[in-house]
């Protein structure tokens, strides 16, 4: 009986980690983390980290709005996803998850946003996250439906989770808001925009077939490949210029030189007549580079 409702629980806990697609957060929480400890500094140069408190909302924060934000494009998507050969099996399609569940899980991990962005008002006297919750979530969702009006959805998607180390910068220490937290979210838009395209590169007939707007089913995968490969060599030339900007020493230089070979490498593996390594340049690839990131600056920032 234990075993039988153990394996139950977890079928249900996959399913969900399956449907808001948790195992991406790799994506943007590192770069989250890169700005708070970027921001404590700023706040305190003798001691240049956040407390355990800021720490636990900026998690609880990104959790909450990314967990938000798939969830409505999961909604969103229902009736395309279905369609799609590749998403058919998703958990709205299928019914594993039913349409009044995802509605509940929406409204209570953006209610949960919003809270956890008012802890940081109740507890640190610091308002803007609250102020700001709303409209990111707004934004955050707005993504969802660019797909069906513009080419250029896959940067929208970029400069929604870039704006995540603008987010902690604001939370930790608004005060030195600047030109590093804005480099950093320009480095994070044409980073994800660029392994998006790369990404949206497996549903070009589909696109078409279906009229949905992406940079490879309207400019033909060698283009869009191109564009992807400038995103990204554009991604590290401003990275590259957080080095003065934002102080950093040579662990984070370390970081940026691994990113630049990384993405070397996802644009390797991947090519106009061969789509057969998209998973493994999306996932892994660009896991490595956020997290190697992360680790290397907060490093930096510590040292």
């Amino acid at each position: 009986m234990g075993t039988a409702l153990d394996s139950a629980g977890g079928t249900l806990i996959y399913r969900w980690g399956e449907m808001i697609k948790f195992s991406h957060s790799v994506f943007a929480l590192p770069f989250a983390l890169m700005a708070t400890f970027l921001a404590a500094r700023a706040a305190d140069a003798s001691r240049p980290w956040p407390s355990l408190g800021q720490l636990l909302l900026i998690l609880a924060c990104m959790v909450t709005a990314r967990s938000a934000a798939m969830t409505f494009n999961r909604v969103a998507d229902a009736a395309i996803d279905a369609r799609n050969p590749r998403t058919a099996n998703r958990a709205l399609p299928t019914g594993t998850i039913s349409r009044r569940q995802a509605y509940a899980f929406l409204f209570a991990t953006s209610g949960l946003f919003v809270i956890c962005c008012g802890g940081f008002h109740l507890l640190y006297d610091n308002s803007i996250p609250l102020k700001l919750s709303v409209p990111v979530l707004l934004y955050l969702c707005f993504y969802s439906y660019t797909k069906r009006f513009t080419r250029w959805s896959h940067f929208v998607l970029g400069s929604a989770i870039a704006f995540s180390p603008v987010a902690a910068w604001l939370a930790i220490h608004p005060q030195s808001i600047g030109w590093p937290a804005v480099v950093l979210m320009g480095a994070v838009t044409l980073w994800i925009g660029g392994f998006d395209i790369i990404y949206a590169c497996q549903d070009i007939a589909f696109d078409r077939a279906t009229g949905l707007f992406s940079l490879p089913a309207r400019m033909g995968p060698a283009g869009a490949l191109w564009v992807a490969r400038a995103a990204h060599a554009g991604t590290v030339l401003l990275l590259a210029s957080l080095v003065p900007l934002a102080q950093l020493g040579p662990l984070y230089v370390t970081g940026v030189v691994i990113v630049a070979v990384l993405l070397l490498v996802e644009n390797w593996l991947v090519r106009a007549d061969d789509f057969s390594r998209v998973n493994v340049a999306f996932f892994t690839v660009n896991g490595a580079i956020s997290v190697l990131l992360a680790v290397l600056t907060i490093a930096d920032v510590l040292a």
